[in-house]
């Protein structure tokens, strides 16, 4: 999961066209409609921070997990800019959420950005699982997305091309797919360029970010070894019901 340290820097500017807000929105009414009471939330794989910000602007206490320690400097940066009734809302710590042990229990968990598709065995989606139950209150609820394996297999992954810029840098990034069908996995290849716009000076960066496609029954298995059980499931943000052409599926999952 340290695949992410080399490029925690632009990671901001490679998603700036991503609808956080919009996202946030949207989980908060998830919240609202499957544990309308929840405050607390625990979010594995929080990133460099902007949904757990979000949430905190809705009222939320929010503690984000990461691995990577990039990601948690910018994570910590935007605490600097935040007056100090929403700075208390919110804390970040490092951590392996296949291995993490707070000793708390929270009303929400998230888990957002296919984070559980970085998970790639069945011990490590088992593990996790079993942390969520840790720290899952008996009326609290998971809230996770996963690329859907329905979508991946009808409709394969392609070589795809992403540009963008800000008043410094030029980013390039391609990414190159490759299938591996009788294990459920996806080694996204990328070939990132970086180009200083004053000193002309690029920096090229590689990364392989292995990505495992998951389809609902096999979640159900997995979930109710841990003594949890999916109680909704739909495409992200739409609300739609899953198809062969929705590549992200979140699941609301609660306590048995």
């Amino acid at each position: 999961m340290n695949i992410f340290n080399n490029y925690a820097h632009y990671y901001d500017l490679l998603y700036q066209d991503k609808d956080y807000v919009g996202e946030a929105e949207f989980i908060a009414k998830v919240i609202q409609n499957y544990a309308p009471h929840g405050n607390n939330i625990l979010e594995l794989g929080c990133g460099t921070g902007i949904h757990a910000c979000l949430l905190a602007e809705r009222g939320y206490q929010v503690r984000g997990v990461d691995q990577s320690n990039e990601m948690l400097v910018t994570a910590n940066s935007r605490l600097d800019n935040l007056d100090l009734e929403l700075k208390n809302k919110l804390s970040f710590t490092l951590g392996d959420i296949r291995n993490l042990h707070i000793n708390e229990q929270f009303d929400v968990i998230i888990s957002l950005f296919h984070v559980i598709s970085y998970q790639t065995t069945n011990q490590d989606l088992q593990t996790t699982f079993a942390i969520v139950k840790e720290h899952l209150r008996p009326n609290g609820i998971f809230i996770f997305d996963v690329w859907y394996g329905p979508t991946v297999l009808s409709d394969r992954p392609t070589i795809r091309i992403k540009r963008l810029e800000d008043e410094e840098i030029k980013v390039t990034r391609i990414a190159e797919p490759i299938m591996y069908p009788n294990d459920n996995l996806v080694d996204v290849n990328y070939n990132i360029f970086i180009t200083n716009k004053f000193s002309g000076k690029i920096e090229e960066l590689q990364e392989t970010h292995t990505m495992r496609y998951l389809f609902k029954p096999e979640l159900e298995n997995l979930l109710a070894n841990c003594q949890l059980q999916i109680i909704d499931s739909k495409e992200w943000v739409t609300n739609q019901e899953p198809g062969f052409n929705t590549w992200g599926v979140y699941f609301v999952v609660k306590p048995n």
